[in-house]
């Protein structure tokens, strides 16, 4: 449940629409529910200002799809990062509105739309076709946590002049989120550019002595432009929720 959920309960019950029992029904699995194995939280929504996400990655097929099941119950916006295709396919026919998407491996169930909010657009920013998956993880993320949210793929700095034929984007973004691998230089010729925040997600995308995404990661560390801040190696989705509470912040 999100807030805007429980203002639209707490309105119905105000108006006489809904009993108080009927609320008190709804609200009885706040703030978590126990599912033996997993403690779902349905209290996020209204402390962080976005449900919970299920992490797909390492999960066995029953518990994700118990775990997508109560959280599609309360009737709000579910997304599952990090899944194969292979339990995708067996989440979508469980679990009834969800949709896969396969470059960013996220499954998406959604049932309520979502308006975009925050000070303007979140642009997502690549430097190459390989970041696309991680980018993707991000833009999608970022939308379905009501961000109006643009795409700027394949502007990495061995063709500088790409991303400098958008430079008017760039400025007219309100936060950055910008995605590379191999040396992970994008991040700071952006941040030199713009005055907006800047969020950095170095890929694990490179030859041998990149490390795994190492390399990106400590060279976006160490940047030498104000105002980049840098989350974890493909870590599109931290960087939509971090990207998301600025954006709210600036509103």
């Amino acid at each position: 449940m999100d807030r805007q959920q429980l203002a639209a309960l707490l309105a119905a019950v105000q108006s006489g629409a809904c009993s108080v029992e009927e609320a008190l029904a709804r609200l009885r699995a706040l703030p978590y529910e126990d599912l033996g194995f997993a403690r779902v939280d349905h209290h996020r929504g209204l402390r962080n200002g976005f449900p919970e996400v299920v992490l797909g990655e390492g999960k066995a097929l029953e518990h994700l799809v118990a775990i997508a099941e109560r959280l599609a119950a309360t009737g709000g916006n579910v997304l599952v990062t990090r899944l194969a295709p292979e339990p995708a396919a067996e989440l979508v026919r469980a679990v009834p509105g969800f949709e896969y998407h396969r470059l960013p491996r996220l499954a998406v169930r959604r049932a309520q739309p979502v308006e975009p909010a925050g000070r303007g657009p979140v642009l997502v920013v690549s430097a190459g076709t390989a970041d696309l998956p991680v980018a993707e993880e991000a833009a999608i993320s970022a939308e379905l946590m009501g961000n109006a949210v643009e795409r700027l793929y394949d502007v990495g700095v061995a063709g500088l002049h790409r991303l400098l034929d958008a430079r008017e984007r760039l400025w007219a973004a309100a936060v950055l989120i910008v995605v590379a691998g191999m040396e992970g230089a994008l991040p700071s010729v952006v941040g030199g550019l713009v005055e907006s925040p800047v969020v950095a997600v170095p890929t694990s995308v490179g030859y041998g002595t990149s490390f795994g995404g190492l390399a990106a990661l400590l060279g976006m560390l160490n940047t030498c432009a104000a105002g980049v801040v840098v989350v974890n190696v493909d870590n599109g989705f931290g960087a939509a929720a971090a990207a998301s509470r600025i954006n709210r912040r600036q509103a």
